[in-house]
Order: C-alpha cells, then structure tokens, then sequence
C-alpha cells in the first residue's frame, strides 16, 4: 500500500470525490482522500493523501491557499459562479448598475479600489449551493429541495489581491486567503459593493500551503508513470504535510512510548531548532529512532506534558 502525499492537477468537469475514485482504480488501493473539495468548474491543485497519510488530512486545510479567479461584472446566480441561474430579482438592477459603472470617467480605478477593499478580515456567507452543513444536511440539498435555510457567516481573511487584468465585464486576479474562504462569495461580494452584482467565471487553485500547480501531476500523468511501473515517483513524503511544526527525535530509550502512543516529558526527545517554523509552536512532529515519522504531539501547558495529537 502507498502512504504519502500526491499533488494532483484536477482538471475541470470533474469533483474531487471523481478524482479520488479515479485515484484508487490508479493505486490500486481504497485508503485514498483528499485535503480540500475544489467545485467541478475550477481547475488546480488538489491535495490528495494516501494510506497512513489519510489521518493527517485535516491538518493541511488549515494553511492558506492561493487561488487565480476571474469574475464577470453585471449579473448575479444562485450559485454564485456562471454555472448557476442568473437571479430574476436582480437581473434588471445589475443591468443598470453596470452600465452606470461603464459611464464612469476612472471605472478601472472604481473597480480597482473595490476589489483592494477585501484584503482584510471579514464575515462571509458562504454560497447556499455549498457542502457546508446546516443541522445535518449539506446546503446545496437544501437548495435544490427549493427550501431556504439561514446561512451563518464565517470569518476569512484575504492576505493580498493582485489584478492581473481588467478587460471590463470581466476581471482577473490572483488571490491569498484563508482556509474556508469561498472565491465565490468573494466575487458575489465584490459586485455588490460596485452596486452591479458579479459572478465567479473561472477559477484556478494555484497554491494550497507549499504545494503548487508547477509540481502537480494530472491523472493521465499518473496512469502513464503506472504504465512504466514508475508511480512511486509522484508520492511524496507524508513530511510535507506537516513541515511547519517543529521536527523531534525521540531518544531511544523512549521510543516504546511514542509507538504506543503515550505522553511523552520534554527530556524524552531532542528538539531539532531551525528557521524554517516556528519554534514557538505547542505542536511537534515526532520521528522513531530509524528516524520515521510516527506521530504529531501537542503541548499540554497547565501538566507540562505532550500528549499525542494525531498518529500515523
């Protein structure tokens, strides 16, 4: 069985639950997951994990993600992206709010000020045809039942929007946020600031934490290294996934309780310093005296002790 990390390219058509079943078929092997759903029009980089890396899976979604986005000016849909129904309530108003927007002297300038306006902290609802879950069941159940539900706002944070280009109805720009933040929701709420509405039109995952589009494989990639008996090529060391927490070796002595698991004192392992996380950090990555990743611990301030966070 493989365990370990691949950086898949997932081309658009396709949902993420199609290229983990595809994956399996690949490697042969039903201990597949992925760390982060990508909607079925968006294209880019989809983190998936194998075997033992499975358990590691929510650590990744935490990171931030980097995304390519392009939204068309002047109509909103019930999806919030140009696949949905352009919404009949707002139709005329986004008609007249647009061509108001076009009879600006500085529109490039307007617009360009209006998207700047996110990079902040701010509570945003996410898109009711979503996976979110409301009492159980998923949003877009509830939306394609016709029943409406409330949908309770989520802090995200936009780290930076940069333009790549404005050829007005449609906008491009590359954009760093948080885990949970909808590209959707964010071209929806742009729109509605320019007082014309917007919907995402295209999207590309550039980045999710340190793996990028450049080193990801697409599934035909895949299934030709497979063909060539050379698959083992595309999986990568469970280590990236965890390489922001400060990496720890457990003496030898001690080893039999990391392997079962067991809280460890500070004077059971030696703590490898470097520039390249954050020392300060109250979880570790601990390797075996081969050395081999086993576990990550984290601290437990108030008994000085670490307990074991999340085991391979």
């Amino acid at each position: 069985m493989y365990n370990g990390i691949v950086n898949i390219y997932k081309e658009p058509g396709m949902t993420s639950f199609d290229v983990v079943a595809r994956m399996r078929r690949i490697f042969d092997q039903r201990k597949i997951g992925h760390t982060g759903t990508l909607d079925p029009m968006a294209e880019g980089v989809l983190v998936t994990v194998l075997g033992s890396a499975t358990c590691l899976a929510e650590v990744i979604v935490s990171k931030e993600k980097e995304y390519e986005a392009e939204m068309t000016l002047g109509y909103r849909t019930d999806t919030d992206d140009s696949t949905g129904e352009i919404l009949p309530d707002y139709e005329q108003q986004d008609k007249e709010g647009y061509q108001k927007l076009m009879e600006m002297e500085s529109v490039e300038d307007f617009v360009r000020n209006a998207i700047q306006s996110f990079v902040k902290q701010y509570d945003q609802i996410p898109p009711k045809y979503s996976a979110i879950k409301v009492n159980g069941k998923k949003l877009y159940q509830y939306a394609r039942e016709g029943k409406e539900v409330e949908i309770a706002p989520r802090p995200v944070e936009i780290f930076s929007i940069d333009i790549l280009d404005i050829s007005l109805p449609k906008v491009r720009f590359l954009v760093r946020c948080t885990k949970g933040t909808y590209i959707r929701s964010l071209c929806r709420d742009i729109g509605e600031s320019l007082g014309c509405g917007a919907a995402m039109s295209g999207l590309i995952r550039r980045r999710v934490q340190n793996f990028t589009d450049k080193e990801a494989f697409r599934l035909s990639e895949l299934e030709a290294l497979k063909e060539e008996g050379r698959l083992d090529e595309a999986v990568l060391s469970t280590d990236r996934l965890v390489e922001k927490y400060p990496a720890a070796f457990i003496l030898p002595a001690a080893e039999k309780y990391l392997l079962n698991g067991n809280k460890l004192s500070r004077e059971m392992f030696e703590l490898k310093k470097s520039d390249t996380y954050d020392m300060d950090c109250d979880i570790i990555r601990l390797y075996d005296c081969k050395p081999q990743l086993r576990a990550l611990y984290r601290y437990d301030k108030e008994n000085d002790i670490y307990r074991n966070y999340k085991t391979l």
